[in-house]
């Protein structure tokens, strides 16, 4: 029915879809930067594991 090169061509744009379903998925779940939410999680993670960005937002929109 399908040819070889049409069953690959539809696996790969599978696995393309697939992929960028669950990176979406995933940045759906985390708060937005400065949020109630994210200043909470933020607190409850070690300051030792935190980016340099996410310490200067935390003080700019949880400590001031």
């Amino acid at each position: 029915m399908f040819n070889n090169k049409t069953n690959r061509l539809a696996a790969k744009l599978t696995i393309i879809f697939a992929a960028a379903a669950l990176v979406l998925g995933l940045s759906a779940c985390s708060p937005e930067v400065g949020s109630e939410a994210w200043c909470k999680q933020m607190k409850d993670k070690p300051s030792g594991d935190w980016t340099a960005n996410e310490a200067a937002d935390y003080a700019k929109h949880c400590v001031f």
